[in-house]
């Protein structure tokens, strides 16, 4: 098995410490994404780097460019497709890397159009894998020029894309674990504001809770900010 050369051994290692410190900051999703294509890029060498995760939200499910470092705005165009298309479909149900030589002479790549455009030949593709080998997506890594790339670009590549996987998926349960602490922390809020309207205006809580509501979309405010106001109020 072939080696990581030693004069890329450094932007390899510092690639992954990159996406390792995402996996604990406070970055947003699309900053995280955004990281590890400019990441995988310069760790690999090639002109293109692209990134889809699977929407599962839909059924069925489907998988969505969200990210890439690419300049030209053809390549930017939000694109989407079924998980039996093209080669992220294929990459993303098989688990496994594909190479491709030449994408314009491969069936399964969809985007002939925008490769000729860019002049893209060779591809990469690794599938975002996290501890349970779930897939969440895909990497794709495109090349300019002819290029036969090797297991261990494969595999430097793969590695890649499983940090890169760990970062997102983190980053996803931060974030709906923010959601969930701020409503309980509005339902808390909207709880005492309601106790203060029963004893204030003779209310039951249903009358108190609609009350919030109706102010709430009275004034375009957050039922939040409502029973902010009304706390704030009691303590005057």
């Amino acid at each position: 098995m072939e080696k990581i050369q030693p004069e890329h051994y450094d932007r390899y290692l510092k690639g992954l410490m990159d996406i390792s410190r995402a996996i604990t900051s406070d970055l947003y999703l699309e900053d995280i994404l955004k990281l590890i294509v400019m990441v995988t890029a310069k760790v690999t060498g090639v002109e293109i780097c692209s990134l889809w995760l699977i929407d599962e939200t839909v059924n069925p499910p489907k998988i969505r460019l969200k990210a890439t470092q690419a300049i030209d705005p053809d390549y930017l165009i939000d694109r989407t497709l079924n998980l039996n298309e093209g080669v992220v479909g294929f990459v993303a149900t098989h688990k496994q890397p594909l190479i491709i030589a030449d994408v314009l002479q491969d069936h399964r790549f969809k985007e002939k159009e925008m490769a000729g455009k860019l002049g893209l030949v060779a591809l990469l593709s690794v599938p975002l894998q996290v501890k349970n080998e779930n897939v969440i997506g895909v990497l794709n890594c495109f090349t300019s020029e002819p290029h036969d790339f090797t297991q261990a670009e494969a595999n430097l590549a793969t590695t890649v894309a499983n940090q890169a996987a760990i970062a997102i998926v983190n980053t996803e349960l931060m974030v709906k674990t923010k959601v969930i602490e701020e409503e309980l922390e509005t339902r808390k809020l909207v709880e005492r504001a309601k106790e203060i309207l029963m004893r204030r205006r003779k209310m039951d809580g249903n009358e108190a809770f609609r009350w919030i509501q109706k102010r709430s979309m009275d004034s375009r405010k957050s039922m939040r900010h409502v029973a902010e106001a009304i706390l704030i109020s009691d303590e005057l």
